[in-house]
């Protein structure tokens, strides 16, 4: 993950509620899609963008991150590289998409259970929960400094 996680958490809270707003979504479509939808509030690139720059690859984004190179910067590298950047492995890029972290899904309210991909309302609930997964992460792993305590004594005021 990476070592600043708040603009990867900020991105599935905006993209989350845009989803809750109304905006187009549709599985099928690259740039309106789960990864879509992060993408599009990340890169502030519209959902046609997205959508163009994945064709000059193929499959599903599951299958476009095992063949994304970050050197070359064709678009669709650029997606890949934005995704890889907030800190996101191929693995999780893929359970994005499917909505299959078993960590986010034991964090569901009412415990563990599978959520539907291509469901608007199960997407949303799954932004929203993996942004709570990692902001807790982020806050476990905060290094606090270790002070030394002394004892003081203070004159007694009486």
């Amino acid at each position: 993950m990476a070592t600043d996680l708040t603009i990867l958490i900020e991105g599935l809270r905006t993209a989350a509620a845009n989803l809750r707003n109304g905006a187009f979504y549709a599985w099928g479509h690259h740039g309106a899609c789960n990864c879509g939808h992060l993408l599009q509030v990340v890169t502030n690139y519209s959902k046609e963008e997205i959508q163009t720059y994945a064709h000059t690859g193929s499959g599903e984004w599951t299958e476009i991150v095992e063949e994304a190179c970050d050197v070359t910067g064709l678009p669709l590298d650029l997606l890949i590289t934005k995704l890889r950047s907030l800190g996101l492995t191929n693995t999780d890029i893929h359970n994005l998409e499917y909505l299959e972290d078993r960590t986010v899904l034991n964090s569901l309210p009412g415990g563990f259970r599978w959520l539907k991909r291509n469901r608007r309302e199960d997407v949303i609930l799954y932004f929203e929960c993996y942004a709570n997964v990692l902001e807790e992460r982020a806050i476990n792993e905060v290094q606090l400094p270790q002070f030394e305590f002394k004892t003081l004594f203070l004159p007694a005021c009486f």
